[in-house]
């Protein structure tokens, strides 16, 4: 059965109440970024466009929209630490994205516990289950289809060490659904969990031939 399209050109614009970019590409886990500036200030701040990019080296990235102090703390010290967000501190991680002076530390203004890492100088969400710190491996600017450099930055970084709650692995195994990530859907304030009731498991073509 063939049903009719909903088509627009995002140049134009959408022409629906809300943007559905964001819902379509959703949901989506979240960067939740701890910097700390130069001058010695922490910065925490979450980020929906983000992912893994590499297994070996570990990559992963976020993108900011403008070049807010995540980026330019980044910039000043080729550092990040990556903090998984989960269920339980979904109301602090919301907290964190307050638009704040840059003197101002979000880890406070969320109730959060710095905590000091093993191989950078910025600071370990201590309530998160899982950490990455990460040395920044490339800061791109954006740009569109024509070249024309746009206000989005591209942050990726090589994990160079990764810290898990031993309560999250069995038998060796890290248990995704245990951790209770929350992930950015569409809308202003949609987020969604994950449950082991979810899971289905496919085993790919080669594999199959093996």
């Amino acid at each position: 059965m063939t049903h009719k399209r909903y088509s627009y050109q995002p140049h134009v614009g959408h022409g629906l109440p809300h943007d559905p970019l964001n819902a379509i590409i959703g949901p989506r886990p979240i960067g939740w970024i701890s910097s700390i500036s130069a001058s010695g200030h922490r910065n925490l701040a979450p980020y929906s466009f983000f992912n893994c990019f590499n297994y070996h080296p570990p990559i992963i990235g976020f993108a900011s929209s403008g070049w807010k102090d995540s980026v330019q703390n980044i910039s000043e010290t080729k550092e990040f630490v990556w903090n998984l967000a989960t269920r339980s501190l979904a109301e602090a991680m919301n907290e964190s994205s307050a638009s704040v002076a840059a003197d101002q530390d979000e880890f406070a203004l969320a109730g959060l516990t710095p905590l000091s890492a093993s191989q950078v100088k910025t600071s370990l969400v201590a309530e998160s289950p899982v950490n990455f710190e990460c040395k920044l491996s490339q800061l791109i600017q954006l740009q569109d289809a024509h070249g024309k450099p746009i206000n989005s930055w591209l942050v990726l970084g090589e994990a160079v060490a990764i810290h898990i709650d031993e309560t999250l692995l069995e038998n060796g195994i890290y248990q995704t659904a245990k951790a209770e990530p929350v992930l950015r859907a569409g809308g202003p304030s949609a987020y969604y969990g994950i449950s082991e009731a979810q899971r289905f498991d496919l085993v790919r073509p080669d594999a199959r031939r093996i």
